[in-house]
Parts: C-alpha cells; structure tokens; sequence
C-alpha cells in the first residue's frame, strides 16, 4: 500500500471524495420544488456536498436568507449490509432525542419523509451547522488547540453515552429484531456474525477463512460479559463528524448508525486514535485487561465492515478499497495478539 494512501486515512475513513454507485442524485429543480413545498420559498442555489460515505447531502440556499442541509437516502432498492437499515429514521430520531435532552450540540431536523414522490427516496432537511469538519483543519491546529477540542469531544460523547437504553442492538431494531432480551455479548456476536455473512454473500475475500475468523471471535467473547448497561453508542464519531470553529465544537452530527450497545465502540476508543485530550474529557483512565480485549473485538468488527462494504457500496476509487484489504489484514493480527 501506498504511504501517500495510508497518510490520507484517519480513523478508519479515507479522507477523499467517496463516489459510488448507491447514491441517489437528485436535481435542483427537485430540491426547489422540495423547498417551496416544505417551507414556502424558492431555492437560490444547491450544492452538492462531496463528504457522504452513502447518503447523497445538499447545501441549499434559500430565497428567505437561510441555508439547509438535505440528505437523501439511497433508492430501496438498493442492496445495503445487514446492519444498514433504518439508517435515516435512526439519524433523524437520535438528532431530535439530542436536541430535547439538551447539552450536546446538534443540527434541530426541519423535516423528514420516510417516502417521497418528488425525490424519489427517503430524505431528511436539517439546519446548517457553523463551522468546518475537524478532519479538515486539524493538521493545521496546534497541538493544544487539538487538544481543547477533542477534550470537548470526550465530553460530548460522555453524555451521549450517558443515556441507557431498554435493551442492547441496533437502535433500529424493533421488539421482536437483533439482540432485545439477549446479553450484550449475545447481541455483539450476533452483529459480528451477520457482517461476515453479508461478506459471504458478497463472496469478498479476507486475510483467513470465514471459520477461522468466526472461531477465533467465538473464543474471545468472554470479556463482553461484564457489559450489561445498555447505552447509546454514536459508533461512527470521527472528526469528518465533528464540526469546529474558533477552537470549538459547534456540531456533531450523522447518528444513522447508533445502537445500543458498549461505550468502547466509539471511534476515539478504537486504534486510530490515541487522544490524551478525549480519554480525559471522557473521563477515563488506563484500561482493564478485559477492556482492551473488548475494544480489539470492536475494532475488528469495524475492519471487517470497511472492507466488505466495499461490494455493496460500488466505490470507485481503487485506493480506498486496498487501503481497506491491508487494514483488515493489519487488523486482524492485532487482534490475535491482544488475546
């Protein structure tokens, strides 16, 4: 692989125009109709954002002075990973429970349709945060300024953390779904699982055999055991999620694939990250033996999802999906020798 490639990757995400072949474009003329319909007044002029790993985003000006963010869902009948349902209703319910709980700095969600004639799918219309993605200014800060603002970060993630659920899965699931009633380390495996069926099917290639990956995972599970809260996990808070300015957190945003599950999960928590600013804002210290052996399942899982979501994302750009395949790779042996 690359260095140049390697260099361009923070946190599992590859710092680049992600085109592939799920997104649904829709057209200005659309998006004014759209506008006119939900809030009365003309659309001056539309964007399309670049940043989007699966949902296709829209900076819209409008007549009145204001600017919009719309996000559009791929089509349904678009063929996502097991774990990828609900994804927009899951955004879209978190952002507004955020909101009303209060302390954590979110978009307020302006309008939502599950089912849309004009734009062909699911969309949601959210106010525009102030502020730049922390992804693209932080290797200009200072490492104090990075520090201020990931110790804010911690914080942040701390109190989403903070609320308990009635059961431990995706927050998508409904009663009778993926892992209510079960333990965490049940419902854990259980996600762990369908990912590399979802590979199977895809027929993608990884660094050892299906079994042999499936039984290592197996032997390792004990250490979920001690997880039996359950609590909101953002699972996808890297700094491209994050908006900054002034040296300041002004929003966080894209909750699509929250769950219910262990604080560990989170981004900051995983490999790519070694931030004394967070772990402090946080508000935890050096971690158990047991601790580091959940994280490394977590962090395999994510390894696992980068790569084989490449199959039914359609990405265009070869870089990322080797970036992906060494990564796993990495991944994996990591994972053998925390054990």
């Amino acid at each position: 692989m690359m260095q140049a490639t390697m260099r361009n990757f923070k946190q599992g995400r590859r710092e680049a125009v992600m085109d592939n072949g799920i997104k649904h474009k829709v057209t200005k003329e659309q998006l004014s109709l759209l506008m006119e319909q939900t809030f009365g007044v003309a659309a001056l002029e539309a964007e399309e954002l670049s940043d989007g790993w699966a949902n296709t985003a829209y900076r819209v000006e409008l007549s009145d002075g204001k600017t919009v963010i719309v996000k559009v869902a791929p089509q349904a009948s678009v063929k996502m990973m097991s774990y990828e349902k609900g994804l927009m209703k899951t955004e879209v319910d978190t952002l507004r429970r955020m909101k009303e709980m209060g302390g954590i700095p979110v978009p307020t969600v302006l309008a939502y349709a599950a089912d849309d004639g004009n734009l062909g799918s699911e969309y949601f219309i959210m106010e525009k945060l102030e502020g730049t993605p922390y992804n693209k200014v932080k290797d200009s800060l200072s490492e104090a300024e990075r520090y201020r603002i990931e110790f804010e970060l911690g914080v942040y993630n701390r109190r989403i953390n903070e609320l308990v659920g009635e059961r431990f899965g995706l927050y998508a699931d409904s009663d009778d779904e993926q892992g209510n009633g079960g333990s965490w380390r049940e419902t854990f495996h259980k996600l762990i699982l369908s990912v590399l069926e979802d590979g199977r099917a895809a027929d993608v290639a990884l660094p050892v055999d299906y079994d042999t990956i499936e039984h290592e995972v197996a032997a390792r599970l004990d250490c979920l055991d001690e997880v039996t809260v359950p609590r909101l996990v953002h699972w996808d808070l890297w700094d491209g999620n994050v908006f900054v300015e002034d040296g300041r957190i002004t929003g966080i945003i894209d909750f699509e694939r929250a769950l219910w599950g262990d604080p560990l999960m989170e981004v900051y928590f995983g490999r790519f990250n070694h931030s004394t600013g967070f772990l402090q804002g946080y508000g935890i210290g050096e971690l158990t033996s047991a601790e580091k052996n959940r994280k490394a399942l977590y962090s395999l899982y994510l390894d696992l999802i980068l790569a084989i979501e490449c199959a039914y994302r359609l990405y265009e750009d070869g870089g990322h999906i080797a970036w992906t395949r060494d990564n796993l790779a990495q991944g994996w042996q990591q994972f053998l020798q925390q054990a």
